[in-house]
Formats: structure tokens, sequence, C-alpha cells
């Protein structure tokens, strides 16, 4: 989807949209996956492509200049990339904090280097058994994550193993078994996410028909049901809550119900409150660099280093444009970073 930027007075000064700070860096390092998702396209993807270790070196300089402090590894799946550690090692011996978002299936093979890979594994956990499987269109999918869970809980002790959870059509009424579901897991954390229904994101090319979106999406009846769940979720789950094991609030759990709501017609849409096109970047295999998974790309690292794409014009229009309350794209945001310098 392409977005149209706003032309801004030459006499508005653009520079404190200038990034010399870049906390947080998104980096595509695989372009398939193993899983075959009903809410995601990346798997129909016709061609291997990887983040090549050369490239990323080439990256180092402008981290350090930008005091990139963790870098979230995504695709596809990062765990086919043929030498993850590659990838790896020259961002911890740096002191970088590495994400890992995964599918979970390939844990079982990384366990015994996991520690020496990864300071923080997310996997992505749908439901119970039956509904991830479902889901995720792969037999069996739930119990191979749940024996490489297992042999990280003996091999790499000391890193956080986290649950995301994307909240569709299939799994909508069963969000407190999906959180009971993490705990028989020895996952340290659950969270949750709506599906994203309307953004070019996850390899659409174009925005999904209507008929597409219904199928992830929910229906008027639906979204009363989600609404039940949810306040089951936040009554049965009190001390999850309290404590972080449920990473959301009440009120974020709520949202999920507003965001399906909206979909509908039946609310207004809302943009969280969002700074992620100031604190962070999403660097995709061919170089693209986008503010956030949604938007649209504002530049590409093919001849500059990072700092220099970032603050190119056509950058500094975009942050200086960005109306993040009315933008079409982020009042349908399905997730956000509001990050705090410190």
């Amino acid at each position: 989807m392409s977005q149209t930027l706003a032309i801004i007075p030459a006499s508005e000064n653009l520079e404190q949209h200038h990034i010399e700070s870049l906390p947080i860096v998104i980096l595509h390092v695989h372009s398939r996956c193993n899983c075959r998702c009903t809410m995601c396209d990346i798997w129909q993807t016709r061609h291997t492509q990887e983040l090549a270790p050369q490239d990323l070196e080439c990256m180092l300089p402008s981290f350090a200049t930008l005091g990139v402090r963790w870098v979230v590894l995504t695709g596809g799946e990062p765990l086919l990339h043929s030498n993850i550690a590659a990838i790896c090692k020259p961002l911890r011996d740096r002191g970088i904090k590495v994400t890992l978002l995964t599918t979970g299936l390939l844990l079982s093979r990384h366990a015994k280097t996991a520690a020496d890979l990864f300071d923080e594994i997310i996997v992505s956990i749908d439901g119970p058994a039956a509904v991830h499987n479902q889901i995720r269109r792969i037999p069996g999918a739930f119990e191979r994550i749940a024996a490489g869970i297992a042999l990280l809980r003996r091999n790499a002790t000391t890193i956080p193993l986290r649950a995301r959870t994307t909240v569709q059509k299939a799994n909508h009424r069963h969000l407190c078994e999906t959180v009971h579901a993490i705990q028989e897991m020895s996952l340290d954390s659950s969270s949750f996410l709506a599906a994203d229904l309307t953004s070019t994101a996850f390899n659409r090319e174009l925005i999904w028909p209507v008929v597409r979106q219904n199928e992830i999406g929910l229906s008027t009846d639906e979204v009363l049901a989600l609404e039940v769940e949810v306040e089951a979720l936040i009554n049965r789950y009190q001390r999850e809550l309290e404590n972080g094991f449920i990473v959301e609030t009440p009120a974020k759990l709520r949202r999920l119900v507003q965001h399906f709501r909206a979909h509908l017609g039946l609310d207004p849409a809302c943009a969280p409150v969002c700074t992620a096109p100031w604190h962070s970047a999403v660097i995709e295999l061919d170089g693209s660099i986008r503010p956030c998974f949604f938007q649209p790309a504002v530049g590409n690292l093919t001849s500059r280093n990072l700092e220099a794409a970032l603050n190119d014009p056509q950058a500094l229009r975009f942050r200086g444009a960005l109306d993040i309350p009315n933008d079409p794209i982020c009042k349908r945001c399905v997730c956000s970073l509001n990050y705090c310098e410190r």
C-alpha cells in the first residue's frame, strides 16, 4: 500500500525529526517460513533469500553510531537461516540484545547453542494444541514446540522464553485455554495481538479482499464472544496480570475487542500511542527501511549507511507529516512501540 507524503512548508523545521539515536532495529534475516498460517502470507513466497553475514557487517558501524541496543530477528523464520550464528554473534559481541521471533518448530535443533545466540526467544503460540495446529496447518506443530522448549529449559536455563498469540476467528474463544497451555509449557510470559487484516505487511502484495479479511476477522456475534472471553481471561488470571505473566493490562486486552469492532464499523478506529518511527526501524532483506511493519518504506540501504538513509529528505518528510492519531494505517495498527529514552 502506498502513502502520499504531505507537503511540508519550507519554513517547518524538520530537524526535530532527525534521528541520531535508534535503540531498536527489527531485522529480517530469512524470507521463507516453515508454517502455513491462515493469517499470514509469508509462507507463500516463491524465493529463498537470507541476510548475508557480510551485509550485517556493513550495518554494524551505523548500529554503533546510532546506539542500537536491541535487535529483533524476524522473517520468515529466522532459524531457517543457513548460519544464524554468524548473524547473532557479531551483535552480541557488541553488547546488543538479540531477540528471536520464531514459529518454534526448530527450537530443538538449536537448544544447545541458544544461550550463545539469543538473549530472549518469543514463540508464536496460537492456542491449545488442536487450535494451534489447525491455525499453523502443520501436523504436530504444538507438540514439536513443546519438545523444543523442554530442551531449551535444560540447555539454556537463563534465556527468557515468551509466547505471543495472534487473536483471530479460529482462536478467539480459546484465550483462557491458550494461557493455560502456555503455563503448562513453562514459558515465562504470554502476550496477545489482534490479527492484522488491512495492511500489506507479511508478504501481502495487495491488501486482502473483503472475503479474505472475513476469513480471519470476526463477525458481530464473534466479537461478542471475544468480549466474553476477554473478560473471563481478566477475571480468571488476575494474579498473572498483576505479576506480568500476561504482558497486557486489562485495558490493552479489551483493545482486542475494540480492534475487531472497529473493523466491522461498530466503533471508530483508534490509533495506539506509538513512537516507533522515531525509535526503531524495520530492515528488510532487499535493504528497504520501514518505520514499522505496516508503514511504507522510507529509504533503502543499497548505497548508504543506515544513519544517512534514515535522515534523507524522504524519511524526514514522512516523520514530519505523520499524524499518528489520524493516519489511516496507524488507526488500524495491531501493535505499537511506545519507547521512552532512559
